[in-house]
C-alpha cells in the first residue's frame, strides 16, 4: 500500500465536516425506511411498531452506505439501528465475511449475534457467528470455514483469528463498533485501532458510543469518512412516585402470575404491556375468561375505537387495557394505578414511556415487570440507565388469592344487603327452609356456590393451594414441608443459573449434587467441598438451593471435564456428591439419568489454566 497516498486520502477524509441530524419532525414507520420485505416481516414478528429516534436516523444512513457516528445510551434500540440496514444490504449468496461487529464483552457479542439471527429469520442462507475468548477455537474455525456473512466478536479474539489467517476480511463491507466507550474503558481501544487498520479502506463504519471521550473521538477522526453524526438524548428518568418491582419468572405460568397479581393488588385500572399485536388479543380474551373487565388495544385498532376504549377505561366500564408500546403514546387516564410489563420491553426508553402512564399529576403509581432468567441483562440495563433500583417481589400465594376473593365476595354481599330490594328472594328462602327444614346457613352457602358458578372467582381448596404454591416457588424450602413424603418430586426445577453479582460477565450453569436437607447439608458444606476439592474461589460459587434429597448450585459453565470428575467423586455428608449438570437429573428429581458410568460434565471450552475462578493450587492439581 502507498503510504503517502493513504495519508493524503486520510487527510481528505478528515477535512470533510461531519453531518449532524437532529431528531425532529413526525415519526416515520419502518415501512418508510427502505428496508427489505423479509426484514419488515421480522420486525412485525418481533412486535416493533415504530422506529426509535436512533433507528429513524441510522437506518437510512447505513442503507445508503454512509459512515455513522452515533451517540446513544444502552437501551435506545441501537442494535436494531445497525443490524436491520446491514441485513437489508447483505448478499446471502456470498459466504465470505461481509460484516464485522466489535463488542466489549462476550455477553454483548452473544446478544448482538442473537439479534441478527432474530431479524434475519426470513432471510435464506444467512449465517452469523459470535467469537470471543474463553471458548475453544475449534467450533469457531469450523463455522468460519463453512462460511458466515456476519461475525460478532470481542477485539482480542478477532485479532487472534486475523493473525492466524482464519478470519479473512477481504470482502468486508461494513464494520460496527458497539459501545466504543466501554471498549476504551476495558483497554481495547488500541486493539480496535489495529483491527480497523487491517480492514479494506472502502468499508463502511458505524460507531456507537454512550459517551464520546477523546480516545473514541480519535478513532472516529482517523477512520470514519464524513460521518452522519447522530446524538439521541433518550428519556431515561422515571418518576419518583412510581414504585417499581419485578418478578423473576419461575415455575408459575405468566398468565397465572398475572391473574394472582390482579386479584391481590389493590388497583383501580391497569395497563398490561405485551410485545406483539396478536398477544394483546390473546391475553385480553384469557383475562376476560377469568372474570376481568379487559380489552385489547394495539396499533391496528382504529382511532375511533381507541377513543372509545380509553373513555370506557376513564368511566370504569373496563379496568384493564392490554396493549403494545403504541398504547403509551398520549394516554393520560387518572384511574391507571398499575402498569404491568407482561413482556419486558426491548429498550429502556420504551420501559420509561410505559410506566409513565401511571403516577400522573403527582399521584403514586405501581410498575411491575415480569423478567425471565434469560432477560436479566435487560433488567440490569433498565436499572443502570434509569439509575433506579427495581425491587424483587414475592408472588402472592394461592392462600392470599383465597383471602382476597372471600373479602371481595363478602363486600358484594354487604353492598347487596344495603342497596337491593330482596323481598322476593327472602320469601323464596323462607319457603325452601320451611319445606326442607334446612339450616339457613347451608341455604346461604348453596346460593353463594350458585352465584359464583364458572365466573373464574371460585374459592380454592387447601390441597390445590399447596400444590400450586409448590409449583410457583420452584420447590423452595417454604413449600418443602407440605411436599415431604408425598409424590411431590414431580415438579419442574428452574434450570437457568443466576448470574454472579460481582461478575455478571461469567457464563454460569446450574448443577445438582447428591445430598440435601435430609442429610444435614448446609450451604457452607457445599462451598467448603467445592473450594477445598478444586481450589475454586468462593466468589465464583453462585446460587445454592438445598432441597430435601439433593442440592442445586450455580458454577462457571466452562469448568474442565477433569474438574467435574474430581467434584463428582468428592464426599459431602458422608456420600459421593455425584455432581452433574441439572439437565441430567432425572425428571422426577430422584437421581441422575446416567448410563451407570456417572454423569458426564460439559467439555471445557477454553484453556483451563487461564480460568480465573481457580486458584493456583487447583491449576497445578488439574
Amino acid at each position: 500500500m502507498d503510504t503517502e497516498s493513504t495519508k493524503a486520502e486520510q487527510t481528505a477524509k478528515n477535512s470533510a465536516p461531519p453531518v449532524t441530524r437532529e431528531t425532529t419532525g413526525s415519526t416515520p414507520s419502518f415501512d418508510e425506511l427502505g428496508l427489505k420485505p423479509a426484514l419488515l416481516k421480522a420486525i412485525t414478528d418481533s412486535g416493533y411498531e415504530q422506529p426509535s429516534p436512533i433507528q429513524q436516523q441510522a437506518i437510512p444512513a447505513i442503507l445508503s452506505g454512509r459512515d455513522v457516528l452515533g451517540q446513544a445510551q444502552t437501551g435506545t434500540g441501537k442494535t436494531a439501528a445497525f443490524a436491520l440496514p446491514i441485513l437489508s444490504r447483505l448478499d446471502p449468496d456470498q459466504k465470505s465475511v461481509q460484516v464485522l461487529v466489535l463488542t466489549p464483552t462476550r455477553e454483548l457479542a452473544i446478544q448482538v449475534a442473537e439479534a441478527f439471527q432474530t431479524y434475519a429469520r426470513h432471510v435464506p442462507d444467512f449465517h452469523v457467528l459470535p467469537i470471543y475468548g474463553g471458548q475453544s477455537f475449534t467450533p469457531q474455525l469450523r463455522q468460519l470455514k463453512r462460511g458466515v456473512q456476519v461475525v460478532v466478536g470481542t477485539p482480542g479474539r478477532v485479532m487472534d483469528h486475523m493473525r492466524r489467517g482464519t478470519l479473512k476480511l477481504d470482502n468486508l463491507r461494513t464494520l460496527v463498533l458497539d459501545e466504543a466507550d466501554e471498549m476504551l474503558r476495558m483497554g481495547f481501544i488500541d486493539d480496535v485501532d489495529w483491527i480497523l487498520g487491517h480492514t479494506p479502506k472502502d468499508r463502511q463504519i458505524a460507531l456507537f458510543s454512550a459517551t464520546m471521550p477523546p480516545a473514541v473521538k480519535k478513532v472516529a477522526v482517523n477512520h470514519l469518512y464524513n460521518p452522519l453524526d447522530i446524538k439521541v438524548a433518550s428519556k431515561t428518568t422515571t418518576a419518583k412516585n412510581i414504585e417499581q418491582r419485578y418478578w423473576l419468572v419461575s415455575g408459575l405460568h405468566k398468565l397465572d402470575a398475572l391473574t394472582r397479581l390482579l386479584e391481590t393488588e389493590d388497583f383501580d385500572a391497569a395497563l398490561v404491556f405485551v410485545r406483539t399485536k396478536m398477544a394483546t388479543e390473546e391475553l385480553a380474551e384469557k383475562l376476560k375468561a377469568r372474570g376481568f373487565a379487559a380489552e385489547a388495544l394495539s396499533g391496528d385498532v382504529p382511532q375511533k375505537q381507541r377513543e372509545k376504549l380509553v373513555n370506557q377505561l376513564k368511566k370504569g366500564q373496563i379496568d384493564i387495557l392490554v396493549g403494545t408500546d403504541v398504547v403509551a403514546r398520549g394516554l393520560d387516564v387518572d384511574r391507571i394505578s398499575h402498569v404491568i410489563n407482561y413482556d419486558i420491553p426491548h429498550d429502556v426508553e420504551s420501559y420509561v414511556h410505559r410506566i409513565g402512564r401511571t403516577g400522573r399529576a403527582g399521584r403514586s403509581g405501581q410498575a411491575i415487570l415480569f423478567v425471565a432468567r434469560r432477560e436479566q441483562r435487560l433488567l440490569r440495563d433498565i436499572e443502570r440507565v434509569t439509575k433506579q433500583r427495581i425491587t424483587p417481589m414475592k408472588m402472592p400465594t394461592v392462600a392470599d388469592v383465597k383471602v382476597q376473593r372471600m373479602t371481595k365476595f363478602k363486600e358484594r354481599i354487604a353492598d347487596t344487603l344495603a342497596s337491593a330490594d330482596l323481598g322476593i328472594q327472602q320469601q323464596l328462602v323462607r319457603e325452601f327452609q320451611a319445606e326442607t327444614d334446612t339450616d339457613p346457613a347451608q341455604i346461604a352457602a348453596a346460593l353463594a356456590y350458585l352465584a359464583q358458578g364458572n365466573s373464574g372467582v371460585k374459592l380454592v381448596d387447601e390441597k390445590t393451594a399447596e400444590a400450586e404454591d409448590r409449583a410457583t416457588a420452584g420447590f423452595t424450602p417454604s413449600g418443602r414441608k407440605a411436599a415431604r413424603g408425598a409424590r411431590a418430586s414431580r415438579f419442574e426445577l428452574d434450570t437457568e443459573a443466576r448470574p454472579l453479582h460481582e461478575h455478571p460477565e461469567i457464563a454460569m450453569q446450574r448443577f445438582a449434587l447428591n445430598a440435601g436437607h435430609q442429610h444435614g447439608v448446609k450451604p457452607a458444606n457445599i462451598v467448603g467441598m467445592i473450594a477445598n476439592e478444586i481450589g475454586m474461589d468462593s466468589k465464583y460459587i453462585g446460587h445454592i438451593d438445598i432441597h430435601d434429597a439433593f442440592t442445586t448450585v450455580d458454577l462457571p459453565a466452562d469448568m474442565p471435564k477433569e474438574v467435574l470428575s474430581t467434584l463428582k467423586k468428592a464426599r459431602i455428608a458422608g456420600r459421593k456428591s455425584l455432581i452433574a449438570p441439572l439437565a441430567q437429573w432425572h425428571s422426577e428429581g430422584r437421581g441422575f439419568a446416567d448410563d451407570g458410568h456417572g454423569p458426564k460434565g460439559p467439555r471445557f471450552k477454553g484453556k483451563k489454566k487461564s480460568h480465573k475462578a481457580f486458584k493456583g493450587k487447583a491449576r497445578k492439581k488439574h
